[in-house]
């Protein structure tokens, strides 16, 4: 256990720093059967929130200002096992990443030329909103509530909110087995409101990253995490003395976020999803899931289908 901590803690880095906008620039266990049934999450109040613009690869002020600055500026997690972190090389590697260079080499012509910024959870909005970040892809979900914020692309990815506990934990899930008990989430994160909707007696305990609730689980400050399965499944492969407990309770999809501002961009990351959902199982989505998720989630998974809205 000791050794899992100290790993995890070398991986931190430091999180995206308060600058002004540059020229130009206005974070194998098996899934219940039961996920497809959940609930959405709670923030989902709109219909369709996954409804995203139509794609389309024509240029507009976003896409021109990204080549004129030569660089995306991608805000990421770098301490989420499988999804982005970094390699014992110092290499950025997951499933996040290898979109972003998807996006990259649509947009610049090279997967190279991307410039990451790691991002706390509770600052993936501000960074889009103050011209810190062109894109966000860092396991953030689509719902209403950001929908009033930022602008997404169509969905990426499923997963759905579930317990992370120790083995011999009594906690059985989401649900009353939680009473008393302190409960880790990241602020900012659907976790969070999800936890403050029904707590079920949880002693509630917010941090910045969700990272920093497995190193609390680890040192024994707190006695579970509430956080996305997808992720807590990396966690569980890094930590064997961790597990998901009971069934995901929402149903919810990660997207690219983005300005609200920046419609082309918007319709040009969505273009990017197309190709990037094509081809089955010998197409870039599921390559990048075979590579970072085998022994990790259940194999044979598929891309949600897009949905788009009119105009």
């Amino acid at each position: 256990m000791a050794a899992a901590c100290a790993m995890t803690a070398a991986a931190v880095l430091v999180p995206l720093t308060r600058s002004s906008p540059g020229p130009g620039r206005p974070d194998v266990v098996r899934e219940p059967a039961s996920m497809a049934a959940a609930p959405a999450a709670p923030a989902d109040t709109c219909p369709n929130p996954e409804a995203s613009l139509r794609p389309s690869d024509l240029d507009g002020p976003a896409i021109q200002r990204i080549r004129a600055a030569g660089k995306l500026v991608a805000g990421v997690d770098q301490n989420s096992f499988k999804w982005g972190y970094r390699k014992a090389d110092g290499s950025l590697a997951g499933f996040d990443i290898d979109l972003v260079k998807a996006i990259a080499k649509d947009i610049l012509g090279s997967e190279d030329k991307v410039i990451y910024r790691a991002i706390p959870t509770n600052q993936r909005i501000p960074a889009l909103q103050e011209g810190r970040v062109d894109i966000v892809v860092r396991t953030m979900t689509i719902n209403c509530k950001r929908l009033e914020d930022v602008a997404f692309s169509t969905a990426y990815f499923e997963a759905g909110q579930q317990v992370l506990a120790p083995s011999g934990s009594t906690i059985t899930g989401y649900d009353a087995s939680l009473n008393g008990r302190r409960v880790c989430t990241a602020a900012g994160s659907t976790a969070e409101a999800a936890l403050k909707n029904r707590s079920y007696g949880a002693v509630p305990v917010s941090v910045p990253n969700q990272l920093d609730c497995l190193v609390r689980l680890q040192l024994g400050q707190v006695d579970g995490i509430i956080t996305d399965n997808a992720l807590a499944a990396g966690q569980a492969a890094q930590d064997p003395s961790l597990k998901l407990v009971g069934a995901p309770f929402t149903r919810e999809f990660y997207g690219v976020a983005m300005n609200k501002d920046a419609t082309d961009l918007v319709r040009r990351v969505n273009k990017v999803l197309e190709n990037y959902r094509a081809g089955g199982e010998n197409g870039p989505w599921e390559k990048a899931y075979r590579d970072h998720f085998a022994n990790v989630l259940p194999q044979g998974a598929k891309p949600p289908a897009p949905k788009y809205r009119d105009g």
